[in-house]
């Protein structure tokens, strides 16, 4: 790889490639040098609107030939700055790439291009009677939550994006396009490359094409409420629904101080303690069953009122003000910007690790409302500050490292589904150790001069 040649120069290049399809706006850069996330705007310095594979690999032959970094982009609601042009360089912007390629209904599997979004493939799918499962909150593009192993509300009984991917198309850094497997369920077929890729947040490669799994939509599906006095009930709630085997499809906890922000915000009247949103999916018969055996364990635990909604608009109420939980969050302190982080543990440990981190939260000062995906373990908190006070930024800092110190020595993780990205890279060897050097290995093979999607997972480049 020669000198990295003048941004100028390479978009006069690419505007003879792609025409108007390459921008230098400063509008169009500050908007991809921006997400949900509390990071500062780092912005590329060219964007481009790829629309075809062939685009792509030509792009990335070019931008490799003039050492410009690689950043893919999807719909920009990544909470990591996992998309962030910590280096500059050209961000791919998957927009014109969201197109359902084909759709395999008999084998319930769905082929997608990165830049369709999870509501828009599922109005695509409306009239197969199968639907794409997973669940982040976001109307997040399917590229990026393959590209950060999302997963969110209905992980619990459909599992995570790796689970849940069955091959990609991907464009390595330089310019080669592979397919990481078939369209067969399963596979003993050499290195799991699909694995790899998933989770890799663009730093081995761009995806050009997902092959999904799909599944049925339910026949009946039921919603329900219930509060509780504690954390510790509410959490236990959960964990015995689990352990009980009923196939709940969601199980949502929303501690007090998030549940005012949403009664607040989306002008609810719940009770305002902690409290377990559940979903559950199946024939008429086997929802009412198992709404029952999570009632009757909810009462045990001293669940108060458990709620139902049956009615599709009601469900939607509920489960839209669930996922506004960000908005809903940031009303608690206006002007506030929130620094957003999650953990997960093992659900055994799971009550221990959030009861600490709220009273950790509290005897600090810190307004952090609380939301978790607790039939996996995983929790997030929305600790909102002045970002214009150090003082408060430097205390979300600490106590977001206290929280993830506490999780990997519950044997949990750092993040549970937002990623590395920019903020997490310490962590990630404070819970794999030599682990990441093995990782590194294998970002030097496939990307050695360090292009694609620089300063995520490992330190290099510039920093927020």
């Amino acid at each position: 790889m020669g000198p990295r040649v003048s941004t100028a120069a390479l978009a006069d290049r690419l505007t003879g490639m792609i025409g108007p399809r390459a921008s230098v706006a400063r509008g169009v850069l500050d908007q991809h040098g921006q997400s949900e996330s509390h990071y500062r705007n780092l912005p590329p310095d060219i964007v481009v609107f790829p629309e075809t594979t062939q685009e792509v690999a030509e792009i990335v032959k070019l931008c490799a030939s003039a050492g410009m970094p690689i950043v893919p982009f999807g719909a920009g609601t990544s909470l990591e700055g996992n998309a962030a042009a910590v280096a500059g360089g050209v961000c791919f912007d998957f927009a014109r790439m969201n197109k359902v390629l084909a759709v395999h209904d008999s084998d319930m599997d769905v082929v997608v291009q990165p830049g369709i979004t999870r509501k828009q493939l599922n109005a695509e799918l409306r009239a197969t009677g199968l639907f794409f499962p997973i669940d982040p909150g976001a109307d997040a593009s399917i590229g990026g939550m393959t590209s950060t192993r999302a997963s969110g509300t209905m992980a619990v009984r459909y599992g995570t994006m790796k689970d849940n991917v069955m091959a990609l198309e991907v464009v390595l850094a330089d310019g080669r396009v592979i397919r990481t497997a078939k369209r067969a369920r399963k596979s003993a077929a050499g290195y799991d490359l699909t694995r790899m890729f998933v989770g890799a947040e663009g730093t081995l490669g761009v995806i050009t094409e997902i092959t999904l799994k799909i599944h049925p939509v339910p026949q009946a599906i039921s919603a329900a409420v219930c509060s509780f006095d504690s954390l510790h009930n509410a959490v236990d709630t959960a964990i015995s629904v689990i352990q009980s085997a009923i196939p709940v499809a969601r199980i949502e906890l929303l501690d007090d101080v998030m549940m005012r922000g949403i009664n607040a915000y989306a002008k609810l009247g719940y009770r305002e303690a902690p409290t377990l949103f559940f979903e559950f999916h199946g024939s008429e018969a086997s929802v009412a069953e198992q709404a029952e055996a999570a009632q009757a364990i909810a009462a045990d635990h001293g669940g108060h009122g458990f709620a139902w909604a049956k009615a599709p608009e009601d469900r939607s109420r509920l489960w839209h003000a669930r996922d506004n939980t960000l908005y809903a969050g940031l009303g608690l302190r206006p002007g506030a910007r929130a620094v957003i982080t999650d953990v997960c543990v093992p659900i055994s440990r799971l009550a221990e690790c959030l009861i600490e981190t709220r009273r950790d939260a509290d005897e600090h000062g810190f307004t952090a409302p609380i939301v978790g995906h607790v039939g996996d373990g995983n929790f997030h908190m929305l600790i909102l500050i002045d970002p214009a006070k150090s003082e408060e930024t430097e205390g979300a800092k600490a106590l977001q490292a206290r929280m993830v110190a506490r999780a990997i020595a519950m044997d949990g993780t750092c993040t549970g589904e937002h990623g590395i990205g920019l903020g997490k890279i310490d962590y990630l060897t404070d819970e794999l150790g030599e682990a990441v050097d093995v990782m590194r290995q294998v970002k030097t093979a496939l990307d050695p001069n360090g292009l694609m999607n620089p300063g995520k997972i490992f330190a290099s480049g510039a920093q927020a």
